[in-house]
């Protein structure tokens, strides 16, 4: 067959801020109860722990669903994933209206827990839209682009719920503040919910890229899901990488999900600015993440890249370690701001450096698999974290995530830069 026209779509930059929006809507309901961990626990009458796993059940749920919604992914594409996400996404924030009492733990449980299903339908697209909708010149900005709206999310779970929900004693005045703030997220989810059936589209008419196009010229019957998933478990370098990305990206999710008791055990009192913390990581990191995917789109220097933010990832956290403690909030402010910008731009670093490891293969099921190491990693180190912070101190527990990110830093060393993608492009464009 003739290899299809190459053209550029203008709807790509809408379905891309659409899947940014539904996907920041679902990140701020995985940190809306870690952030003011401390005002839950009193509401619902339950330990530090129990309000944890709220935030754990997202990585949890994500383990087991994975290959199912990666195989859906490649053989139903890419509208019916948007649709159940975001549609998940709306009835797990509205099932958390039925939660408003202090003995209606289980309910809010059951919420998260359809919100932890969505994000299995969120968190594998951002290379797959990438690569489906936008050029070869753009691909690594579009999935920087995508995974900043997951960390926009996890900037106002940060920033929103401290601000929303003031820790009073009056659990009546509190399930008036709370309810607010649910009321609120499942209006905004709903409405992405509608934007989504009316807009969201398969793919453009046209392939963005010659690579793009070699893939829809393949025959249907040549693919095969399972052979994908060995294919990538026998490459090497993606699993040098899918561990690298495991570890850093596990020491991100411990640190967020800890970071309200961290700072209230040094700082008590500050749970807003506990909040705004967290907020000034992701803040620093989304211009980390875009960035670093501008920087990629102009140099396509994948490995040296990837290395430099995860050695400069280790030493944020070494130097965020020892000033937690010193008494100046805003010491803790610039340290916090320095570890996010490049621990959380590494995340779609390491989507795009997997998309060209394992090309031709579906993004889909590449960063499914990165996502997958993440959620073990993430459930290992918050346990992990929460119980050495709970016998040994908040200095203990984060020198355990240092010495995680220093053997992802020794490992990302021996990847190899095996550039897949950019060889099928550059050997389309001279034939």
């Amino acid at each position: 067959a003739a290899p299809a026209e190459v053209r550029l779509s203008r709807r790509r930059w809408a379905v891309l801020l659409l899947f940014s929006s539904y996907s920041l809507c679902n990140a701020f309901q995985w940190l809306q109860y870690g952030s003011i961990n401390n005002v839950f626990v009193r509401f619902y009458d339950v330990s530090a722990f129990a309000i944890d796993w709220l935030s754990m059940s997202y990585m949890l749920a994500y383990i087991p669903l994975l290959f199912p919604v990666a195989w859906l992914l490649d053989k139903k594409g890419l509208r019916l994933i948007a649709l159940a996400g975001s549609a998940l996404n709306a009835v797990g924030a509205w099932v958390k209206l039925g939660s408003m009492k202090p003995h209606l733990f289980p309910v809010t449980v059951l919420g998260q827990v359809i919100c932890a299903l969505a994000q299995v339908f969120i968190l594998g697209m951002p290379s797959r839209i990438a690569s489906v909708w936008f050029g070869s010149h753009e691909v690594s900005t579009a999935c920087s682009i995508a995974v900043f709206g997951n960390q926009l999310g996890i900037a106002v779970g940060f920033l929103v719920p401290p601000v929303l929900i003031p820790n009073v004693e009056d659990v009546e005045k509190l399930a008036y503040h709370i309810s607010i703030m649910f009321f609120m997220t499942a209006g905004v989810a709903s409405a992405l919910f509608i934007l989504v059936i009316l807009v969201f589209k398969e793919k453009p008419p046209n392939p963005p890229s010659r690579a793009q196009a070699s893939i829809q010229s393949r025959p249907t019957a040549e693919y095969s899901y399972v052979q994908s998933i060995l294919r990538l478990l026998r490459n090497a370098n993606f699993l040098l990488l899918m561990v690298t990305y495991g570890l850093n990206v596990g020491c991100f999710y411990a640190l967020s999900t800890l970071l309200n008791r961290m700072v209230i055990h040094h700082y008590p009192g500050e749970e807003v600015n506990a909040g705004r913390i967290g907020l000034t990581i992701v803040l620093s990191g989304m211009v980390g993440a875009l960035i670093s995917g501008i920087w990629l789109d102009r140099t396509k220097t994948y490995k040296q890249t990837t290395l430099v933010i995860y050695i400069m990832s280790l030493v944020g956290m070494i130097i965020y370690t020892f000033t937690l403690s010193l008494g100046h909030l805003w010491v803790v402010f610039v340290t916090a701001g320095m570890l996010g910008f490049f621990m959380t731009g590494y995340l779609p670093l390491g989507f795009e450096f997997a998309a060209e490891l394992t090309y031709p293969e579906s993004e889909g099921t590449s960063s499914g698999l990165l996502n997958v190491s993440a959620q073990i990693f993430g459930i290992a180190f918050t346990i992990g974290q929460g119980q050495i912070m709970d016998r040994f101190g908040t200095k203990a527990g984060n020198l355990f995530l240092c010495s995680f990110l220093f053997l992802g830093t020794v490992m990302t060393a021996f990847i190899k830069a095996d550039l897949r993608r950019q060889q099928a492009n550059l050997e389309n464009e001279q034939t």
